[in-house]
């Protein structure tokens, strides 16, 4: 194929034929496949500024190496999107985490291209030094790459992950994509070490030069730049002497990686040629490239932070709002503030998500008690501990599926001593078009399995308000008050017993639906607009189960409980248990989630599961008219 001949995509057998290209050629198809980006996320919602800032890495890597016998591992697969065109999807990539359609992270069973389940950050180098451990074990010579970004290396597991693969001989290849970067701008001391890496230019031009006139050399110009990746020290005291520049080794270095770069990510020749010099290694090599996040589109590139995750439709209706101020988490951050502006003991603690939960308000009014400590849940929660007995109050705001991570330090460093941290657990229940790895299902049978634990599950704004308030200054060890991404429903509310912190309406009816929140306010809403014949009991303080809660039940012969979490573990085997221990006869029906739960719209899957109005009225219904 001559170099100037243009080429489409869909003309191209991928990843295959990308290696027959010309430069200019691949060049022209990362103008496109951004265009492909920008109209696919425009439409379906997702992570469009990393995405656009790993084209021409993605395209290297696919040119350089074989996937799948090289095996490709992306660290939060939100920068994997080109790689999906890449890899013979792009006729389905109009699905995009819709239902039924691909995901919008790295997926096994989607392709065998996706070598390892992606959607929370910082596993990939571990993944990777298993896998190329493997390998060597079954004499395949195949490289393993890991990419992951400059975010990701805030949290802790990478420094495991390193820690292991730098002393392994094994074919490993970690790219570093370093964007400045996670979702919020990066902190910390790593932050700072990195941007100290980047201005190495000089190392770097100085070392070009070195490779270029030893490549030109005959005969002896390749083993000796193979002597170079050997002797790595003594070729970088030379460099960093004749450049001018301190030496010394860089800390990858000192774990057993060969450090090159940093490297210009947007340079498909420098990044190729990279690349092939890493697989000429064979030992563990860390590649440090930079790239711009939202590369190519202006509006992402000057806001990468709002252009991160978006909505479907958002692009559509002008910049996109990171928040909306009608949103649980807008209410929580306002009302966080107005606490913490008071109370100079509250701290707020966010792990790289500042905007996502609210918290840019709070970190505005109280800034010197406001931390974010990068993608580390489980530094935060011991961080948030030791503000606890030191006298302080913090609240950890994380999304649901995120504080699964910190679950040890949950035991093991706050509920045991009764440490009084507050956990504010955003994005709990259905999150939809996200997929496996971010259903906020967990939070419910992983908190109420620990004792010494307290938990809020509000329905509305003004039941979140109180709930934070009760959480901060009525309990004495964790607590955590969970609720829904998006907004609340409904204009007409259960009234509130403040001191029991649930609603009871009696109605004389036959059945006893019992919920706890946006279900709860769902199904209190459903039993009023059917007149259906039962009763609503919607439980605020969901945990621990109160004597009063299961006096109320014991009432009634035929039970049925509603719950956006999964059915083992949750509160409606709680409530069946200690019913059964009271010698209760009667039905006990449990509807709630049951395993994992893939893309699709919010709407949608509470429907699946009879969680929305519709599926609500059809099982009490049944209930009802049962024997």
């Amino acid at each position: 194929m001559k170099d100037n001949t243009t080429v489409r995509l869909k003309e191209l057998d991928l990843p295959s034929d990308l290696k027959k290209l010309s430069i200019p050629q691949c060049v022209s198809l990362c103008r496109e496949i951004r265009d492909i980006l920008i109209s696919t996320v425009a439409e379906n919602g997702g992570h469009l500024a990393s995405n656009l800032g790993t084209v021409e890495l993605t395209m290297a890597i696919h040119r350089v190496f074989c996937s799948p016998y090289d095996k490709i591992i992306w660290d939060v697969g939100h920068q994997a999107y080109t790689h999906k065109i890449l890899t013979g999807r792009l006729d389905e990539f109009s699905t995009l985490r819709t239902e039924g359609g691909i995901s919008g992270f790295a997926k096994p069973s989607e392709s065998e291209h996706d070598i390892f389940i992606s959607g929370h950050s910082s596993n990939s180098i571990s993944a990777a030094c298993g896998i190329a451990r493997a390998m060597r074990l079954q004499g395949d010579d195949h490289n393993v790459i890991a990419v992951i970004g400059d975010g990701a290396f805030t949290g802790g597991m990478v420094y495991e992950g390193l820690n292991n693969a730098g002393k392994s001989d094994d074919n490993l290849i970690v790219i570093l994509n370093d964007n400045e970067m996670s979702i919020s701008k990066n902190v910390g001391a790593l932050a700072k070490y990195l941007s100290s890496l980047r201005g190495r230019k000089a190392y770097v031009e100085a070392k070009k030069s070195i490779d270029t006139a030893l490549d030109r050399t005959p005969v002896i110009g390749k083993p000796v730049k193979e002597f170079m990746l050997a002797s790595k020290d003594t070729v970088r005291w030379f460099l960093y002497r004749s450049s001018g520049q301190p030496s010394g080794a860089t800390m990858f270095e000192n774990l057993g990686f060969i450090y090159l770069g940093p490297v210009d990510g947007h340079d498909l020749k420098s990044l190729e040629e990279t690349l092939k010099a890493a697989t000429a290694a064979k030992k563990p090599v860390l590649i440090h490239v930079n790239t711009v996040k939202g590369k190519g589109y202006r509006p992402a590139e000057k806001n990468p932070g709002a252009f991160h995750g978006l909505a479907p439709m958002a692009m559509k209706c002008g910049d996109p709002e990171i928040i909306s101020s009608d949103s649980f988490s807008a209410v929580f951050g306002e009302e966080l503030a107005k606490l913490g502006s008071c109370d100079k003991r509250i701290c707020g603690i966010t792990a790289a998500m500042k905007y996502g939960t609210g918290l840019n308000r709070f970190a505005q009014v109280c800034p010197d008690r406001f931390f974010d400590v990068g993608i580390a849940e489980q530094h935060a929660v011991t961080f948030a501990a030791g503000l606890a007995v030191s006298g302080m109050i913090p609240v950890f705001a994380v999304y649901s599926s995120f504080l699964q991570r910190g679950y040890d330090q949950i035991i093991h460093d706050a509920a045991i001593c009764r440490t009084h941290i507050v956990l504010a657990i955003d994005r709990a229940g259905i999150v939809g078009e996200d997929g496996e790895t971010h259903q906020g299902l967990f939070d419910v049978p992983m908190l109420t399995g620990i004792p010494n634990i307290t938990a809020f599950s509000p329905s509305d704004y003004n039941e979140l308000r109180l709930c934070l308030r009760k959480a901060i200054y009525d309990t004495a060890s964790v607590a955590a008050v969970r609720y829904p991404r998006g907004s609340e429903s409904g204009n007409v509310h259960m009234k509130l017993d403040e001191d029991k912190m649930l609603c009871f309406e009696n109605n004389g009816g036959s059945v006893l639906a019992v919920g706890y929140g946006r279900t709860g306010a769902d199904v209190w809403e459903t039993v009023r607009e059917s007149g259906l014949s039962a009763d609503v009991l919607k439980l605020v303080r969901i945990f621990p189960l109160e004597n009063y809660i299961i006096d109320i039940c014991m009432n009634y012969e035929k039970i049925i409980i509603f719950e956006e979490s999964l059915r083992s573990g949750g509160i409606g085997e709680h409530i069946a248990a200690a019913l059964s221990e009271r010698g209760h006869r009667g039905q006990v029906k449990i509807n709630a989630v049951r395993g994992f739960v893939k893309q699709a719209k919010t709407k949608s899957v509470l429907g699946r599961f009879c969680l929305d109005k519709v599926g609500i009225e059809k099982k009490i219904t049944e209930l009802i008219r049962s024997e």
